[in-house]
């Protein structure tokens, strides 16, 4: 039950922050890089809520393995998927950017609501156990689950086959800075940017979207799809990324608590290359 759930929760809050103190350099360095504007007291503020939020998802990924379609649908809401399937009706695959903010681990529920066949894109984890137990709470609403190598391939097959796709992609990780095609700024720092999901969207002739998920409290979210559009290729290279990133930004900017702290997003900032600069 939930509310035995978030007890849980609380208690590992404790151990993760409080006892073992997780990533807490990590998350205290991003949020002095990213928002150095906030005073000290209200960046360890946002660091508390923040270790509060991550011990909730924690939870509520591993919840996705028994939580019913029913319930879920009531905590993970869609404010307007009927122009998502507006696009399935003119026969347009669609590529989505969602940030790394509030829940990317319930968005799996969309397949309830649309027709198209959806793939989301994951970086293969080096425990074979854990991976197993993300792919099992990822697929349990039919999506399919392909590596970053595996991508461009299966969704050219897939165009080949005249399968519709709805193709989701956490873009703001950070990818190896010699391999970077294109550095962005990032809430005012320059780092390296993914941008595969635009290529494959302006190769693949997609239509691409934003999505933009909101915590409206303990357990409930709403998710809005922004920015749509149906023809990529009239827009310059990385226009889309960059247009995506500041998204992220906003709903940062908003709420910064609900944002995931703890991964090295800025580590690249020292290694801009010349012609980027």
């Amino acid at each position: 039950p939930f509310k035995i759930l978030y007890m849980v929760s609380d208690l590992l809050y404790i151990l993760i922050y409080k006892c073992f103190g997780y990533r807490k350099t990590v998350v205290r360095n991003n949020l002095k890089l990213a928002l150095p504007n906030k005073t000290e007291k209200e960046r360890l503020s946002i660091e508390k809520k923040f270790f509060k939020h991550l011990c909730d998802m924690i939870l509520e990924a591993i919840k996705s393995i028994t939580i019913s379609e029913a319930e879920m649908t009531k905590r993970y809401v869609f404010t307007n998927v009927d122009q998502i399937n507006a696009l399935y009706k003119e026969q347009k695959s669609v590529v989505v950017f969602m940030g790394h903010y509030a829940s990317w681990e319930w968005v799996f529920i969309l397949q309830k609501f649309t027709e198209y066949k959806g793939y989301a894109v994951y970086k293969r984890l080096r425990n074979k156990y854990f991976d197993a137990l993300v792919k099992r709470i990822r697929s349990k609403y039919n999506s399919h689950l392909i590596t970053t190598k595996e991508t461009y391939p299966a969704l050219l097959n897939a165009k080949k086959n005249k399968e519709l796709t709805f193709n989701g992609f956490v873009f703001d990780q950070s990818p190896k800075a010699k391999k970077a095609m294109h550095w962005q700024n990032f809430m005012g720092i320059k780092v390296p940017a993914h941008v595969g999901a635009e290529i494959i969207a302006k190769r693949l002739d997609m239509a691409t979207a934003f999505l933009k998920v909101k915590k409206i409290k303990r357990g409930y979210y709403e998710a809005t799809f922004m920015d749509i559009i149906t023809s990529p290729k009239d827009f310059n290279n990385f226009e889309i990324t960059n247009a995506s990133i500041k998204r992220v930004e906003e709903q940062i900017i908003e709420t910064p608590e609900h944002y995931l702290w703890s991964h090295k997003r800025w580590k690249h900032r020292n290694e801009v290359p010349e012609k980027f600069k």
